[in-house]
């Protein structure tokens, strides 16, 4: 496999989850790692044991489910990406503070950032987007503080798999400006509604 970003960013190895785009949100844990053939095989080794590497690999019982993933993942980043444009979309309509990218713009990937001016307003829409959320809709997620991050936090996402990022879930540092970070969405339709609904909460 060639990669792009190898030969531009010179980059000899690059490591990734399957709990994320190529995973679809099928894959419950694994990774994938590709690069330079010798650094592929060394990593191989490494992960399993001398003189079997790739011949035996690491699966954890979960191939089919891998390969579940791979079939959906074009399926399931397009619905990412539209559900993304209409976040943004949505929010620029709405006035609250800047968007980036804007719904017209070109993506690199699937995060739409949103900077919602007031705490409130922060707490409110990651509320909202749990309350839309297949899994723990229940759920109120409050700030709090969390390791590694200077800044309380807030955190939705009532995923499937947890973890899996490629789901919709959105979090925010409680500092100015009150940026949302939203990722996911298995499918346009479940990613449109936990918006609006975020949206809704936070207009209330």
């Amino acid at each position: 496999m060639k990669i792009k970003s190898q030969q531009k960013y010179g980059a000899d190895i690059i490591v990734s989850s399957l709990m994320k785009n190529l995973g679809a949100g099928i894959a419950t844990s694994g990774g994938y790692v590709v690069g330079r053939k010798d650094l592929i095989n060394s990593v191989a080794e490494r992960l399993t044991a001398p003189c079997v590497g790739k011949d035996l690999g690491a699966n954890f019982n979960q191939l089919l489910s891998y390969y579940k993933g791979l079939f959906m993942s074009p399926s399931v980043v397009k619905s990412t990406l539209k559900t993304m444009i209409f976040a943004s979309r949505m929010l620029e309509k709405f006035g609250f503070g800047e968007v980036s990218p804007k719904y017209d713009e070109e993506r690199t990937d699937i995060i739409q950032t949103m900077d919602l001016l007031t705490e409130e307003n922060l707490i409110k829409f990651c509320q909202g987007v749990q309350m839309g959320s297949p899994v723990e809709a229940y759920v109120k997620p409050i700030p709090d503080e969390m390791p590694g991050y200077p800044h309380k936090e807030i955190m939705a996402g009532g995923t499937f798999t947890p973890g899996a990022t490629i789901e919709l879930s959105c979090d925010g540092p409680l500092v100015e400006p009150y940026t949302a970070y939203m990722q996911g969405g298995l499918t346009y339709e479940y990613g449109k509604l936990g918006i609006m609904i975020a949206i809704e909460n936070m207009l209330k």
